[in-house]
């Protein structure tokens, strides 16, 4: 795998394949690193309200409880 980051000085950009990518489909992407670097909000279980069933959401908070309870254990 080549990656690398260059700054274009006109509209094009002429790559040089290696030889062991020659006959290999290949996928050639590109975006500015500022559009990488937004910033992510932390979600909270409130952000997926309505998402899963409530049995599955009873499930799961069982299951973290159990686990939270664990934790507290001396092992």
């Amino acid at each position: 795998m080549v990656r690398t980051i260059v700054v274009p000085t006109g509209t094009d950009i002429r790559l040089k394949i290696a030889k062991k990518y020659v006959g290999k489909p290949i996928e050639i992407t590109y975006l500015a690193l500022e559009e990488l670097e937004t910033k992510q909000v932390p979600k909270s279980m409130a952000d997926f309200w309505g998402k899963i069933s409530d049995e599955t959401a009873q499930t799961l908070h069982k299951t973290v409880n159990q686990l939270r309870t664990e934790w507290e254990k001396d092992i």
